[in-house]
């Protein structure tokens, strides 16, 4: 079996030097790239195509993300939990995680407002802030982190800002739209904005989820 994976890797490798790569009409692609940014309103094609052209691709995305999450906490169910956790304690790498953390938090809010206007989006967002709280439970006590989870009642957040963006979603595959605005303005793009800021909420508050899930569960991350 391994001689016919060789051989394979072998002929790939062989195809890519004798047979040249077909032409790319960079022309074509530019208009097509220019057509999504003139009927999204946004200037980032990236998020009028997967808040537009694919909303309804991006709907169940979302709610198997949700599904993932619901998956974990039932599965580790009947486990019993961990009694150690491994977390950092010597205090530079304390520090530096604490950093890390800050910094992401400051892109997640970035990329969540104006992800639709420059590189980066809601998922990209929900990225990263699912980092600066995975950052935080290395560096903190799980009980804390559990305590803080519960008082501000994230998971409820959670499914929360699913059922308003399938809502608005629904909305915006119906037909209906917000006033358009100027091209490159915060507002422009009618749902997009709204879309990719419940994204990034969905996904940073269920990556804290599974943080304190497999925390509880496994005693790491």
């Amino acid at each position: 079996m391994k001689w016919i994976y060789i051989a394979a890797g072998a002929i790939l490798f062989i195809k890519m030097l004798v047979f040249p790569s077909p032409g790319i009409d960079s022309s074509a692609e530019l208009a097509i790239v220019e057509t999504v940014v003139q009927e999204s309103g946004v200037p980032n094609a990236v998020s009028g195509i997967i808040f537009r052209n694919r909303l309804y691709d991006t709907i169940f995305e979302v709610v198997v993300f949700t599904i993932a999450i619901m998956g974990a906490r039932f599965l580790l169910a009947d486990e019993q939990p961990s009694g150690k956790v491994y977390q950092f304690t010597d205090q530079p790498s304390i520090v530096l995680a604490r950093l890390g953390a800050t910094i992401a938090a400051l892109v997640c809010v970035e990329l969540a407002i104006r992800g639709h206007l420059s590189p980066g989006g809601g998922f990209a967002a929900g990225v990263a802030g699912g980092t600066a709280i995975g950052l935080i439970a290395i560096t903190s006590p799980s009980a804390w982190m559990e305590s803080v989870y519960q008082r501000w009642r994230a998971a409820t957040w959670e499914k929360v800002s699913v059922l308003i963006f399938i809502v608005i979603a629904l909305l915006s595959l119906l037909g209906l739209s917000l006033p358009p605005q100027e091209l490159g303005t915060l507002l422009s793009g009618g749902w997009i904005p709204l879309l990719n800021v419940l994204v990034a909420v969905k996904v940073a508050l269920g990556s804290w989820a599974a943080i304190l899930i497999f925390i509880r569960y496994r005693g790491l991350l």
